[in-house]
């Protein structure tokens, strides 16, 4: 065989190994991560008309089931909310805990609530011989609009 008739075949990998790795690295920033929501997702109005004296019926309709129901502690309700914002390193949280003493709420606490103003916890229990306040209705859902006159185009 003559040298001209030998062609020399070169494969240049490395080239195509570098634009690989340099794809792959930039894609790995790509990836989409959606918003994890996972809880009782409480509104402000809700969490404010739950008062001392309210039955398990009455907080379960106005908050719903609780996320955490303690086998262990069955006068205590957890609504406990977090939040996790896609590639987001911090989690939004949010903690609500309702205590009962047999059926009626005892005391409501909001160790971890943000934005919220701190409920008045000083309310005890009455004293033995003093009357136990009256608990509220069970919130409906339709509210009668006021009977307010319409205001006037002048």
């Amino acid at each position: 065989m003559s040298p001209a008739s030998i062609v020399t075949v070169t494969h240049r990998p490395l080239p195509r190994l570098l634009l690989l790795g340099a794809l792959l690295a930039l894609s790995a920033g790509c990836i989409y991560r959606p918003n994890i929501q996972q809880g009782n997702l409480l509104k402000v109005e809700d969490v404010d008309q739950v008062t001392v004296g309210m039955t398990r019926s009455q907080v379960r309709y106005l908050l719903g089931t609780p996320m955490i129901s303690d086998p262990f502690d069955p006068e205590r309700w957890d609504y406990v909310y977090t939040l996790k914002r896609g590639n987001a390193t911090k989690t939004d949280r949010a903690h609500f805990v309702v205590r009962f003493d047999g059926d009626k709420v005892s005391k409501v606490e909001r160790p971890n609530l943000p934005g919220l103003t701190p409920l008045d916890q000083s309310q005890e229990k009455p004293a033995a011989g003093a009357a136990a306040p009256e608990a509220p209705p069970v919130p409906s859902s339709k509210q009668p609009e006021p009977d307010a006159p319409p205001p006037s185009g002048t």
